[in-house]
């Protein structure tokens, strides 16, 4: 429903006047299987992405209170609670940037899948990103990759900080 209307492939006219007549549609004209197109792009994103963000995510984090503690008489002025949201905001903010990074190429092919306009359409997310690659190179795989990485960085940031911050509040040790 996102894309209807715009210059993509759909086309300019809306066909679904809501989420659960576009569904209906879907099962009509592609069968239960229409409903999980894109399934495995996305899956491949979520996964990979996952292990990316918290790999860095937790090694970043660790690094720094590693930093914090064997300098902790140069930050004893500071309030925990200010090192934590500092290192959280980093840490939270460099995870969004690898995860967008490594699977931006997956979000590319996912995309081309759920907007492409018949059911006969690839729905292999590697085939896709081969055909993207040899018509636009390696540039193409990665369209977006601007806003996505302007996004990714305070987004995540704030999600960490405010999930750790509420952690802390809650007498949840993250460690």
């Amino acid at each position: 429903m996102q894309v209807q209307g715009t210059d993509s492939l759909v086309g300019k006219c809306d066909k679904y006047s809501s989420p659960l007549d576009c569904a209906v549609k879907t099962i009509k004209s592609e069968g239960l299987k229409g409903i999980f197109r894109g399934g495995t792009a996305t899956l491949l994103r979520g996964s990979v992405g996952n292990a990316i963000f918290f790999s860095t995510y937790e090694y970043t984090r660790y690094y720094m209170y590693m930093q914090v503690n064997s300098a902790s008489s140069v930050y004893s002025y500071l309030p925990n609670i200010l090192i934590d949201a500092g290192i959280g905001t980093i840490t939270g903010g460099l995870g969004g940037v690898a995860y967008w990074s490594v699977v931006l190429p997956f979000d590319v092919a996912k995309t081309v899948i759920h907007t492409a306009p018949d059911s006969t359409s690839s729905r292999n997310p590697f085939r896709i990103l081969s055909s993207i690659y040899r018509m636009k190179g390696i540039k193409g795989c990665y369209t977006g990759i601007g806003p996505t990485l302007a996004r990714a960085f305070p987004a995540n940031a704030a999600a960490i900080v405010a999930l750790e911050l509420t952690a802390k509040l809650l007498g949840i040790r993250l460690d």
